[in-house]
């Protein structure tokens, strides 16, 4: 199966993916690892774009299943195969994710990067998915679960 965690920055996307990752044999991907899959960023994804392909085409739950988490939606609208993935839109409150930035940040978010995070917010807030959690109310541990119990309907 291929996952397409999605949301703005802090919205407990990998948290949720290591969770999930106890759970099941997933392999996940996070922005941009799949540069590390050839020489330049076109061939790159050409590459990672047919692993997600074999990903979504497999529907059996025993066998390895890929988690690609994005904050950008620009990279939800690449994926070839979107129409075989789950899409997973993850959400907080926008002072939750702040809080959670800042964090990162030892305690400091600068205004751009706060701004930053209001419009990511903002991007994310009319997109559709299969599944919506908001991980300001459910810890990363629910919703993996919640991913698990449900994957059989996916």
């Amino acid at each position: 199966m291929l996952y397409v965690f999605m949301g703005p920055s802090c919205s407990g996307k990998s948290s949720v993916a290591r969770e999930l990752k106890s759970l099941i044999n997933i392999q996940i991907y996070t922005g941009k690892d799949y540069l590390r899959m050839a020489k330049n960023e076109h061939d790159a994804w050409k590459v990672f774009n047919e692993e997600l392909k074999k990903a979504s085409n497999n529907k059996e739950l025993n066998s390895q299943s890929i988690v690609y988490i994005t904050s950008e939606k620009k990279d939800v609208s690449k994926i070839e195969c979107l129409d075989n993935a789950v899409k997973i839109k993850f959400t907080a409150n926008s002072e939750v994710i702040k809080s959670r930035f800042a964090q990162r940040m030892k305690g400091t978010l600068p205004k751009p990067v706060e701004k930053m995070l209001e419009q990511q917010f903002l991007d994310w807030e009319n997109v559709d998915a299969k599944l919506h959690v908001d991980t300001g109310i459910e810890t990363p541990k629910e919703v993996a679960k919640k991913i698990y119990e449900k994957q059989k309907m996916f």
